[in-house]
Order: structure tokens, then C-alpha cells, then sequence
């Protein structure tokens, strides 16, 4: 349940992001996920693509990058880095 809601709430900023540069696509997008954040990128990638589909987002490359500093004041984050629109 945590994963849907994580990627329906970074999907809804995609579609913002997306509409207010009028893109018919989102092309590419880049996270960073937390050392803390309790998701793996590759669990993460299954969530993206299954909530995705039918959104602008669908198809997009997905650029991952894991944090492996627990450390990090956003440790427990995960972070929309950027997007790539058409």
C-alpha cells in the first residue's frame, strides 16, 4: 500500500510538471531514493510501471539513483530529480 500511494502522489507531480509545459509525453525521469527510504529501485521500477500506465508517463525511461548513506538529512526520501518531456 505504501508503494501505490508513493507513486501515485510522484505521478500526480509528473502530470503537473507535465501540463504546465504542455507535453504530450514524458519522455524521461530521473529519482533518488534514500538509503532509508524502504523501497529497492527495482521494486520501485515494478510501481512505476504498473501505476504509469494510461498517464503521460507511461513508457517514460526511468532513471534510478540509490542513496547508500543513511546519514543523509533525506535519507528517508525519495526525490523527483527531473523529467523529460515531449
Amino acid at each position: 500500500m505504501h508503494e501505490h500511494s508513493l507513486i501515485a502522489n510522484l505521478l500526480s507531480r509528473i502530470d503537473a510538471i507535465a501540463c504546465q509545459h504542455s507535453a504530450k509525453r514524458v519522455v524521461g525521469v530521473s529519482v533518488w531514493i534514500g538509503a532509508l527510504a524502504h523501497i529497492s529501485a527495482g521494486h520501485f521500477r515494478e510501481h512505476f510501471e504498473d501505476g504509469s500506465r494510461g498517464s503521460l508517463a507511461q513508457g517514460a525511461r526511468l532513471d534510478i539513483e540509490v542513496s547508500d548513506d543513511p546519514e543523509h538529512p533525506q535519507a528517508q526520501d525519495i526525490l523527483l530529480r527531473s523529467i523529460e518531456v515531449v
